[in-house]
């Protein structure tokens, strides 16, 4: 089957492209470096670049989100159902909200300890007032792992879906993101 063109304005921006690639790649390296940490250690301490990670991605998605208030992205093709345009819509907000909670529990958690919190050893990062058994510190220790999980989860339907429409649907969707 011959390919669909892409329209120019139905494709997403290279800076939006670059951010979510970048941010995409920095999250699942990420939950993978978060879930395996124990696993390794003794091996590699994952963690100091879990978190500089971490910091990082926080700081991409407040740029990514600025970036997109100011450049809207492309809208859906209008032949998409309905039902599909809102799984979309809710998706993309939910990871919006991942990529700010996520790294901001894995910060105030952080923040609580004795360790020192730097980006990839370069500078510190300033930690948040708080102390062990502070209530927002809890609440964001058991909120940074279940919420970590469910974007792992979000992810993996998400690529799913992309590769849906690219593979079965054989229409845009991945193309407006891919390049």
């Amino acid at each position: 089957m011959a390919s669909i063109p892409l329209h120019p304005q139905s494709r997403y921006d290279s800076v939006a492209r670059l951010l979510h690639w970048v941010i995409a790649t920095l999250v699942i390296l990420n939950i993978i470096g978060g879930l395996a940490h124990d696993a390794l250690e003794g091996i590699v301490n994952v963690m100091p670049l879990h978190k500089s990670t971490g910091i990082t991605v926080f700081f991409l998605t407040v740029l990514r989100i600025v970036w997109r208030l100011v450049n809207p992205p492309p809208p859906l093709p209008s032949n998409m159902a309905s039902w599909e345009k809102a799984a979309s819509h809710a998706t993309h907000a939910s990871f919006y909200l991942l990529m700010v909670l996520v790294p901001l529990t894995g910060w105030i958690m952080v923040s609580a300890g004795t360790r020192p919190l730097d980006w990839f050893g370069l500078f510190p990062i300033p930690k948040f007032g708080v102390t062990k058994g502070d209530a927002i510190v809890d609440i964001s220790g058991e909120g940074h792992e279940i919420l970590a999980i469910l974007f792992g989860v979000l992810a993996l339907i998400h690529i799913a879906a992309a590769l849906r429409h690219h593979f079965l649907l054989k229409d845009t969707i991945l193309r407006r993101m891919a390049g």
